[in-house]
């Protein structure tokens, strides 16, 4: 189906924008999914504060050159679904992993992160990485362990102090009184 230019305009300044605000990007082919399993993988991916669009290839070519991006050529062939990581980077790359294994219709064809190409492998790794939540949980755990370790020697440090003095408080107060 042919657009107008006009229509091609908007489209380019709305991948451009997109690029812009989205800390990396992951190209799928998609041919043959139905619409209703298209708008569950659109609601999985709002969900990991991502976005999905339907790019025309050219016009997704000519919005990265605009940002100064190196269009990924060799991936941009066929019908091409581009995901926007909007939010955070494992979050959406694990959603559309899984998709895509739950999915023979789905095929994660690459990825672009910090202007670098990435394979289909390095976006299934991606996917395995922890979130940033889990990654501060585990800081904390670092963190607050010698920190439980140095509060527990210091209240048996003090424990022990208090069982000295007690013990002494207990054999003055044993010992018989002295005749004045």
């Amino acid at each position: 189906m042919a657009i107008n230019k006009e229509k091609k305009d908007e489209l380019v300044a709305q991948y451009r924008d997109l690029l812009q605000n989205s800390s990396a990007i992951f190209l799928t082919q998609y041919s043959g999914m139905t619409v209703k399993d298209m708008e569950a993988l659109r609601l999985k991916i709002a969900d990991a504060q991502g976005r999905i669009n339907v790019t025309k290839n050219t016009l997704l070519r000519v919005a990265m050159e605009e940002n100064e991006l190196a269009p990924p050529l060799d991936l941009l062939n066929g019908q091409v679904a581009t995901s926007f990581a909007l939010g955070e980077v494992p979050a959406l790359a694990k959603v559309l992993v899984d998709s895509a294994k739950g999915n023979d219709k789905l095929k994660i064809v690459g990825g672009m992160l910090g202007g670098r190409l990435l394979s289909p492998a390095e976006v299934e790794s991606l996917a395995s990485l922890p979130s940033l939540d889990q990654l501060r949980a585990q800081i904390l755990g670092l963190i607050s362990g010698p920190a439980q370790g140095i509060v527990s020697a210091v209240t048996n440090g003090v424990r022990q102090v208090v069982n000295v003095v007690d013990a002494y408080a207990k054999k003055d107060d044993s010992a018989p009184a002295e005749a004045a």
